[in-house]
């Protein structure tokens, strides 16, 4: 990173420098996780079973929960939600971590996943809705990629280093690993002081989520997108997460499987820089048609294909997943109003996840009856088909990065000026 990027881009914003730093430190961290726990739990009788069930525990509270995670952030201050949820996921990945280190029982893992899934709810609407607070709207898409490329090289480095971990010492010490992250991040978040509280407000939760809610639903352009991520992710998160694990261990084991996941990271690492300096003039259209591409590893996973197959497939999706992602946080971030924004990304939180803890729990009951391949290589092609659906809609297509930043100020401007 050129020093001169320090005094010009996003970087040069003190607030957002402090913020990336917590997130990068917390990304290493929780990158070692879904591979240490995994191989961790597939060692325990019936552990196929079980691990679908810890991933549900977590999974079905923070659907639950993520749509008050989304008022609180709007009502109070970001920097410091996001701070005490840092600490409290310090302390619950510490829980999992003594329980496999000390081979207790994985089943004691269950409650510390709802623990978990609740402190998650309340994180990820303030860690979205953060970003226009922490630097200019000029510089949010830079952000984003700044953001992006240090979970793309945490996911490079991390799952390897997890799956090393499995195969000679245990998965334990990943899972501790990402509950010092957490401390470590939360103490940089104290340094991220958001200048002034949001407006008091004497409304009810109840009453900003209705309002949230309805302002999410005037918008075809946010929910027609997250109603395709409803089965994307329903689709990805059965396959991948939980029947992928189970392949790797009859194939090429815990580490074949962390090196598929590292190359993945790779594919984030290359978009995320390609990103720093290129801006997408449809988001909307770009972002779906490349989260299309995160399909093809699970037809490569599905065909029962070599490694290097595989691992060409994971880098193909990881480029797909990071303009995806920044396509999406960005149009969100610039065309929806600030003292609405956590609120809708909830929303939008809620109707991507609402379906995930129905895909981890009848993943496996499904490859069982309809054979493992078989299931994971028709959800990727499902997947596939469901990504581009909403390209059929005009204003998907035709909805440019200005348009979105000017109705984003158009809309700031009203606000302010009723208040």
């Amino acid at each position: 990173m050129s020093p001169s990027r320090f005094k010009t881009g996003a970087l040069s914003h003190v607030r957002f420098r402090w913020f990336y730093l917590a997130r990068t430190i917390s990304y290493f961290g929780s990158s070692m996780t879904p591979v240490a726990l995994a191989f961790a739990v597939l060692q325990a009788p019936h552990g196929q079973h079980l691990l679908g069930l810890i991933l549900g525990a977590e999974l079905l509270p923070n659907v639950i929960m993520v749509l008050i995670g989304g008022s609180l952030a709007d009502r109070y201050r970001r920097d410091v939600l996001i701070q005490l949820a840092s600490l409290g996921s310090g302390l619950t990945q510490a829980g999992i971590a003594a329980v496999v280190l000390t081979g207790s029982s994985p089943y004691w893992i269950l409650p510390l996943a709802v623990v978990s899934g609740v402190i998650g709810a309340f994180t990820a609407p303030a860690v979205r809705g953060i970003v226009p607070e922490v630097v200019e709207k000029g510089y949010i898409s830079e952000a984003n990629a700044l953001l992006n490329t240090s979970r793309s090289v945490a996911k490079v480095v991390g799952p390897a280093a997890a799956g090393v971990l499995v195969a000679s010492v245990g998965g334990g010490w990943g899972i501790a690993v990402d509950a010092l992250s957490f401390v470590l991040a939360a103490l940089c978040m104290a340094r991220v002081r958001i200048p002034s509280h949001p407006p008091a407000s004497t409304e009810s939760l109840l009453h900003q989520m209705q309002e949230g809610w309805a302002y999410f639903r005037q918008k075809r352009w946010i929910w027609s997108i997250t109603g395709a991520w409803t089965f994307m992710n329903f689709l990805q998160m059965g396959a991948w997460r939980v029947l992928g694990p189970i392949i790797a261990v009859h194939s090429f084991g815990s580490l074949g499987w962390g090196f598929a996941l590292s190359f993945q990271a790779v594919g984030l690492l290359l978009a995320s820089l390609a990103m720093l300096r290129f801006k997408l003039t449809r988001p909307l259209r770009d972002g779906m048609a490349a989260a299309a591409l995160l399909g093809i590893p699970m037809v490569v996973l599905g065909q029962g294909l070599a490694l290097p197959y595989l691992m060409a497939a994971t880098t193909i999706a990881g480029i797909g997943s990071t303009i995806a992602s920044i396509a999406w946080d960005t149009s969100l971030q610039q065309g929806v109003p600030q003292d609405k924004l956590s609120r809708v990304m909830a929303f939008d939180d809620f109707g991507s996840y609402a379906a995930i803890p129905l895909g981890v729990i009848l993943a496996v009951p499904a490859a069982e009856h309809l054979g493992l391949h078989a299931v994971v290589r028709g959800a990727g092609l499902a997947f596939i088909a469901v990504a581009l659906l909403p390209l059929s809609l005009r204003l998907v297509r035709r909805l440019t990065a200005a348009d979105l930043e000017a109705m984003g100020r158009q809309e700031d401007s009203t606000v302010a000026r009723e208040r």
